[in-house]
């Protein structure tokens, strides 16, 4: 018996062993890679500097930020932050990508069209409790700026709604998506040389953490350290020889995520903090394509680097104007000062240089100067040179030259000659195609989280539960559905071509369609539906409350074609007998049905031919 034990003691002090090895190895991993990576990190804290308006800073040859020190110490050093409002006016135009997302059908066939209505409507109410307009701007700033940003698509067994008790009486939750932006000092990658996530082999999420919300995670209590050991946003290197002090309350947490391979085909997620293992296992989700696992990951750039992990941003770029201005408009001020103070030139010994030092040539002042002195004379300076107005000019036009937003609120008076509506709309599309590239990036980060949102429902969602949306006409409609039902393959944005439009641009564009009469049915009349929807679109939707029961009997007649798969459905006397016709026939068309529901749904139709001919005869 004693030799079973310690030959168990043994496995248990190896397999301790081997969890403090990984530990160790995680760390020392991402020691390494946050070594590689702090020439972005001493950038990215520069360009957040500018922002916030400390512009007298750069880089020493150590790689650290320092303080710049006036030449003399007279010398003002204000600040004139043009980085600033350029970058919340870029940011105020990329807000305009909304998202919207809807699900492509992968045919025409009405169980898929069924199925992508289903998936769109998840997809969007998933969207609005996880709040994803805020993350994007959260995101965007972070990518104006930094010049990257990262989406964490997670799912939380604690989200959604209550669904029962547990044994111990814990509450048990159906779980949701939650949505987190990271900013760029949390994720390490494996290459800094390689452009995707998907080609990382490898990544790291590390951050800052409670001690107590890792014990309640993991159940692994854990010191803790002191919070000044931290960086503006990650965990610093300690020195050669330094001792920190373990009394504080947080602990960094790596998180690796290795992507699957011959040997490891659902990858490896590894979770290491204080020298301690908390988790090793296969990576959690199957949120890759065809049902595959993959980082739960998305990357934003504002402006991509080739051969880079991550992006720049304009902040980076405007910095050496930003510094030129400053420096011309601090000069001509020291030139004002000089003109409106005056410059004073005194013999020596003819007055007190320390009075006059102190109180200058004031109004009404009586100087009193040595007999047979030269009395304190004024130098005359002129006026301030135009090659300071030539320079300030030409900084400014640099600023919008380089960061893409000669908005028409700024240079108005650039186009004061321009008078045709259409010469003006030129203008502003040739304006706003500087930011194409941000745009661009923005909606490929949009569609690729509602692609993982949608397959994290297909994984976890694997009890039926109950979707309530807005539908039509603003009635409640109600969904149940399971994982299964859902399709994530092709998520697209809705109205892609009218993202850049202001509000009133695309109001004017509706107002045209109306015009041309492209929103006319066969009849040449504006339908109710069309009628209803464009007054929600232009934002009046207190006058779209009228019924349109065109849509309600389109609807009937769609519950009428689920209802027919399984057994017959009765004709009513009040049912619109057109629409239904039509509706049921493009139901077969779509669908292809053969034997009894084919018959069943031909039947139906010639019912509704024999009530329109009665009512015509009538």
């Amino acid at each position: 018996m004693k030799t079973e034990i310690n030959l168990s003691a043994t496995e248990s002090e190896r397999a301790k062993e081997r969890e403090h090895e990984l530990a160790e190895e995680v760390t020392q991993d991402f020691y390494r890679r946050q070594r590689e990576r702090k020439k972005y990190e001493t950038v990215w804290k520069l360009n957040m500097n500018f922002v916030q308006g400390r512009q007298y800073c750069g880089i020493n040859a150590a790689g650290e930020i320092e303080d710049e020190e006036a030449g003399y110490r007279w010398q003002p050093k204000r600040v004139f932050n043009h980085i600033a409002p350029i970058v919340e006016l870029r940011c105020a135009k990329l807000s305009r990508v909304k998202p919207v997302l809807a699900v492509r059908a992968a045919t025409g066939e009405e169980s898929d069209l069924n199925a992508a209505k289903l998936s769109a409507a998840v997809l969007n109410a998933a969207c609005e409790r996880s709040d994803m307009e805020n993350a994007l701007s959260q995101a965007t700033m972070w990518s104006e700026t930094c010049g990257t940003a990262f989406y964490k698509i997670l799912w939380d067994n604690y989200g959604g709604n209550e669904v029962g008790l547990t044994d111990e009486g814990e509450k048990v939750y159906e779980g949701d998506v939650r949505i987190t932006v990271l900013s760029p000092f949390e994720i390490y990658p494996y290459s800094l040389d390689e452009e995707s996530i998907e080609s990382q082999p490898s990544l790291i999420h590390a951050r800052a953490v409670p001690v107590q919300d890792i014990y309640s995670a993991y159940g692994v209590k854990l010191k803790g350290k002191n919070l000044k050991q931290f960086s503006l946003y990650n965990f610093t290197l300690p020195a050669a020889g330094e001792e920190r002090e373990e009394d504080g309350g947080y602990e960094l947490v790596i998180e690796r995520y290795e992507r699957p391979t011959a040997d490891m085909p659902d990858g490896r997620f590894t979770v290491a903090a204080g020298g301690e293992l908390l988790y090793d296992g296969a990576l959690p989700y199957t949120n890759g394509a065809s049902g595959g696992r993959s980082y739960p990951f998305v990357k934003q750039t504002s402006l991509r680097v080739p051969g880079s992990f991550f992006g720049t941003s304009v902040v980076e770029r405007m910095i050496p104007v930003q510094r030129a201005y400053n420096a011309v408009r601090n000069r001509k001020h020291e030139f004002l000062n000089r003109i409106s103070m005056g410059t004073v030139a005194v013999e020596d010994g003819s007055v007190d240089a320390d009075e006059l030092a102190e109180d200058g040539l004031r109004p009404g002042k009586i100087i009193v100067y040595r007999q047979g002195g030269k009395p304190p004379e004024m130098l005359t300076l002129g006026t301030v040179p135009d090659a300071f107005d030539n320079e300030e000019e030409t900084l400014q036009d640099e600023f919008y030259n380089i960061s893409g937003t000669g908005d028409l609120t700024q240079n108005g008076d650039n186009f004061s000659s321009v008078t045709s509506a259409t010469g003006l709309q030129l203008i502003i599309e040739q304006d706003e195609s500087r930011l194409t590239v941000c745009y661009e990036s923005i909606k490929s980060a949009l569609k690729s989280a509602g692609r993982q949102i949608l397959r994290l429902y297909r994984q976890f969602a694997t009890d039926a539960r109950l979707l309530k949306c807005a539908g039509e006409n603003g009635a409640i409609k109600l969904y149940y559905f399971k994982g299964s039902d859902i399709t994530a393959e092709d998520v697209v944005l809705e109205s892609d071509s009218d993202l850049n439009l202001t509000p009133a641009e695309k109001r004017s564009v509706v107002f045209e369609l109306i015009e041309k009469g492209l929103l006319n049915g066969d009849d040449g009349k504006m339908s109710r539906s069309v009628k209803n929807r464009v007054l929600q679109f232009i934002g009046y939707d207190k006058f779209a409350g009228e019924r349109d029961l065109n849509g309600m009997h389109a609807a009937r007649a769609g519950d009428e074609n689920i209802a027919m798969r399984t057994q017959a459905a009765e004709v009513k006397d009040y049912d619109d007998h057109e629409i239904h016709i039509k509706e049921h026939t493009a139901f077969l068309l779509s669908e292809k049905l053969e034997g009894e529901q084919e018959e069943r749904i031909c039947a139906h139709i010639q019912n509704h031919k024999l009530k329109l001919k009665e009512n015509d005869n009538g």
